[in-house]
Parts: structure tokens; C-alpha cells; sequence
């Protein structure tokens, strides 16, 4: 079964590099979207930052509840400072998660298991991200990129 007291060091060491990821500042990176429709690099950041917290929220409160706000951003500078907000929020939740909340059932799309499978399906939503904006600031041009963890 998941430990929290070594989950959240593994998902801190991931979380820093979307951080370094969202201090690339080439060519308006932060806009760029690799295809028509798709995410921009700020909102998928955001997305990536914003949805451990809110399964994380799910685990703690041991049902989905969607997020309430959406977030307003236009510059890196607002990316940068969302993702953070979110990673300390998200590590306060984290901290406070205990034993018998990850071994309840939650229901989440269809889906009943126990909080930890969500929580281990939550890391992997987030280094599955993580590589798209790898690939992103690649496609973009940048040259020198954080390590993947």
C-alpha cells in the first residue's frame, strides 16, 4: 500500500521540475501550443498543478468534488506563481492524509477503489504531463531542459 511518508518526497521530486518548467522564458513559451486546440504550455502546467491538488482534495475529504474557480492567467509571471500556490496547498493536503483515508473506497468516474489507487494514478497523470511540456519547450526550441525528476 501507498506510504504518505514516501509519496510525498516522490511527488516533490517531480512537482520541481514543473517549477524549473515554468521558468523557461523563450520566445513567449508560456503561450505556445503545439497544435490548433490543443493546451497552451501555461495551461497545461496549471492543469498539471491543479489536478493533484484536487485529487489530493478528493483523498482527504473521501469524494470528488470539482474545482470551484477556474484559473485567470495571462503571463508566465501568473503561471509561476499559481503553480507554487497550488504545490503548497497541494502539500498541506498531502500532509494531513492519513492511513484509513487512503485505504477508504472513493467513487470517482465509475471507478470505486481505495484512495491510494488514486493517489498512485495522480503521480502518473502528473509525469505524463510533465513529458508532454518537455516535449512542448523541445518542439518550441528550448535547448536546455530540467532532467525529468
Amino acid at each position: 500500500m501507498l506510504n504518505m511518508d514516501s509519496y510525498t518526497p516522490h511527488w516533490l521530486t517531480h512537482r520541481e521540475v514543473l517549477h524549473k518548467l515554468v521558468t523557461l522564458d523563450q520566445d513567449n513559451l508560456v503561450h505556445f501550443t503545439p497544435w490548433e486546440g490543443g493546451m497552451s504550455y501555461g495551461t497545461l502546467a496549471l492543469h498539471i498543478a491543479s489536478s493533484t491538488q484536487m485529487f489530493a482534495n478528493m483523498v482527504s475529504k473521501g469524494e470528488f468534488t470539482p474545482p470551484q474557480t477556474k484559473d485567470e492567467w495571462t503571463t508566465l509571471e501568473d503561471v509561476q506563481r499559481l503553480v507554487h500556490e497550488y504545490t503548497e496547498a497541494t502539500k498541506e493536503i498531502l500532509a494531513s492524509i492519513t492511513n484509513e483515508q487512503l485505504q477508504a473506497e472513493i467513487t470517482f468516474f465509475g471507478q470505486t477503489a481505495p484512495a491510494h489507487v488514486f493517489l498512485s494514478k495522480t503521480l502518473d497523470h502528473e509525469i505524463h504531463h510533465k513529458g508532454q511540456l518537455l516535449t512542448y519547450a523541445r518542439i518550441a526550441g528550448v535547448k536546455e531542459l530540467p532532467f525529468f525528476m
